[in-house]
This record gives structure tokens, C-alpha cells and sequence, in this order.
């Protein structure tokens, strides 16, 4: 099975408020597979979610490097990572930040048509390296896919298709990750990010966001990488990484 992600040596050090330097990540090496759900497991503090920032690109690493489907991402402009989180990566946070004067299905078709929006697209065509340009191909034959199937196909897929016209307010907080997770990878993203995206959940809400995952794993053949500290779920995943104290052990 290929790999999705290669991480190399990642090491992240901050400076304190005192002058100290903290590491947060201090060597870090680890191989992610295509089309599996890996959890980062890991108390508060471990690094988790400083590891996911960096294989997801919004961060870069002190020291070390990463490979996110065949492109180095420490050797790409700024640009062109902002264009690969855009176009070939999704994100899930446990903070769902949903737009409140948007219903659920306009939450979703909003983040659909950014995703397919062509004159931005033609602005970054010149721009982007040639090294995520089938990225941009997958968006551009995108525009041909209808919005409303594919926007109403996922919703119905994360058991909303009765929901899809409530506000925010009107979903539990179960139902509203479940919008988010929809949002998230309704541009058909080769990796999904998640962080504690089960954190703000009850036990029976959070094992339904993990076979959501599952599904969508199997159906949209998508590579999902999330950040736990919930014990319960991590047989749950393909492969379990546990970090302390900036090391996975």
C-alpha cells in the first residue's frame, strides 16, 4: 500500500515567554497509508496537535521534512501549500464553526463553490506549480459535477438528508460535526485532518463521527488523520501513533 504522508525527524522548537526553548516535537518519523484512518493519540501537551498542524502544512517544522503524496512540502512556496490545503486536503475541528446564518445544506454548498470557484482558479493557474497541477484538474472537472447532488448525496450520506435545511442552532452538536465532516470533504480531498474532532461529543455522538470516517474512507477513498485523547476509540483506527513529550513511543 503506498503512502500518503512520510514525516522525517520533525522536530519543533518554540521560544517560551522566559526565553526557554520548548520542543514541542523533538524527532518524529512516521509512514501513513493511503485510504487508512490513523490516529495521533496522546495527552494534552504530548504534541499532537502540533504534528498535525505540520502534516497538514499550516505549520513547518524546526528541523526534519515531510512528504504529502509525493511532494516535499518544506521545498513549495507558501503558495503552493496554501493551494494544496485547498484543493487536496480538508479539515475537521472541534471547534465546528459553522456559518450560523447558514442552513446545513448551505454550509456545505458554500465550501463546495469556493472549492470550484474558476475565476479564482484561473487566477492561480499561472501561479501554481506544476507539481500540484492535477489538484487543480480534479477542481476544474469538478465545476461539471452538480452542485446539489453532490452537496444533498453527502448530507444524505451523514444521515441528515431530513436536517439539511435547519440553521445551526437547530442541530445537535452530534449532527453539526456531522455538517462539518460533510463540508470537509465535499471538494473530494485526498486527506482529511481532523483535531479532536469527537472531543465536544458524548460517547454515542463520537462513535457515530468515527464510522462516518470509515465510510467515507471506503467510498470516497479518502486518508484520514485525526488527533485524539480518547482511549475508547482507538482501536478504531488503522494505525495508532502515541505521542510524549514530543516523541511517538
Amino acid at each position: 500500500m503506498e503512502n500518503a504522508i512520510i514525516a522525517q525527524n520533525i522536530k519543533r522548537y518554540f521560544k517560551a515567554g522566559d526565553g526557554t526553548t520548548v520542543h514541542a516535537l523533538d524527532g518524529v518519523s512516521m509512514e501513513i497509508k493511503k485510504g487508512t484512518l490513523a490516529i495521533l493519540k496522546g495527552r494534552s501537551g504530548s504534541g499532537k496537535t502540533t504534528l498535525l498542524n505540520i502534516l497538514s502544512a499550516l505549520d513547518m517544522p524546526t528541523e526534519g521534512s515531510v512528504q504529502f503524496l509525493d511532494k516535499n512540502l518544506e521545498q513549495m512556496t507558501e503558495k503552493d501549500r496554501e493551494m494544496l490545503r485547498r484543493y487536496e486536503m480538508g479539515f475537521v475541528f472541534q471547534s465546528i464553526a459553522l456559518i450560523p446564518t447558514m442552513t446545513a445544506y448551505e454550509n456545505v454548498e458554500f465550501a463546495l463553490r469556493l472549492a470550484k470557484n474558476k475565476r479564482q482558479i484561473r487566477k492561480n493557474l499561472t501561479d501554481m506549480d506544476n507539481d500540484i497541477g492535477d489538484a487543480k484538474t480534479d477542481v476544474i472537472n469538478a465545476n461539471t459535477e452538480n452542485t446539489q447532488d453532490r452537496v444533498s448525496g453527502l448530507l444524505e450520506r451523514v444521515g441528515l438528508s431530513k436536517r439539511m435545511d435547519h440553521m445551526p442552532d437547530q442541530l445537535s452538536g452530534g449532527e453539526q460535526q456531522r455538517v462539518a465532516i460533510a463540508r470537509a470533504v465535499v471538494h473530494r480531498p485526498k486527506v482529511v485532518f481532523a483535531d479532536e474532532p469527537t472531543g465536544a461529543l458524548d460517547t454515542a455522538a463520537g462513535f457515530e463521527v468515527m464510522r462516518l470516517f470509515r465510510e467515507l474512507i471506503d467510498d470516497e477513498g479518502i486518508t484520514i488523520v485525526m488527533t485524539t485523547h480518547d482511549p475508547n476509540l482507538m482501536e478504531l483506527g488503522d494505525e495508532v501513533f502515541e505521542l510524549c513529550d514530543g516523541l511517538v513511543i
